[in-house]
């Protein structure tokens, strides 16, 4: 699909693999997510642009190339926070800004109870950060509001999405990267993906939602 990186890696298999098993602790499951989103992040940012500059080393003074947008991040609460940090730490200088959704369990529709997004320029490049895309209706929530922002490139980051959540995000903004771990089978009668990985918020804090 046009605009959907599944990213096709042992390392990705590997610990895709073991946050699915519902035996994995919650300490683990947090474990995991952050390193998949820093292998998410790596292949997010291979096309980002890069300026050159000087810099003096101990020994001389060379040039050297440093990435030139300027990047907001932007996690669906609660479960995108599990990934603000690990991306952080391969770009610390980056912008983070928060959305909060929860889900209505009548419609499966979005309803957003926060936004955090500033006035003034926006960023260059925003990378939505959540788990799970399932219906898209968050996501699609999401990328509206960073549109309305002004931002002209957005990319989202998932560990796991349904087909029907990537057509959902196609149908509406068809120019939407997804940088994704794996695709899954299917929405069942709940809306969650299958086979999935259970309530990614929920593990990742150790908590259920009510």
């Amino acid at each position: 699909m046009k605009n959907v990186f599944e990213i096709d890696h042992p390392l990705i298999q590997h610990h895709v693999t073991r946050m699915r098993d519902k035996n994995t602790s919650s300490p683990t499951f947090r474990h995991l997510i952050h390193r998949l989103s820093r292998l998410l992040t790596y292949e997010a940012t291979k096309d980002f642009a890069t300026e050159e500059v000087q810099v003096e080393t101990p020994l001389t003074v060379t040039q050297g190339r440093i990435i030139k947008p300027r990047v907001g991040l932007i996690p669906i609460l609660r479960a995108g926070l599990g990934m603000v940090d690990p991306v952080l730490d391969l770009m610390p200088e980056a912008e983070v800004w928060h959305l909060g959704f929860y889900r209505d369990e009548t419609t499966f529709e979005p309803v957003e109870y926060y936004k955090k997004l500033p006035d003034g320029r926006p960023v260059d490049v925003a990378l939505v950060l959540d788990p799970m895309l399932a219906t898209g209706g968050s996501a699609v929530a999401a990328i509206q509001a960073v549109r309305s922002w002004g931002v002209p490139h957005i990319k989202l980051l998932s560990m796991i999405a349904a087909p029907e959540g990537i057509q959902r995000i196609h149908a509406e903004f068809p120019d939407t990267q997804i940088y994704v771990c794996a695709v899954d089978s299917h929405l069942n009668e709940q809306a969650y993906i299958v086979p999935g990985l259970g309530d990614a918020g929920d593990r990742i804090f150790n908590a259920t939602a009510k």
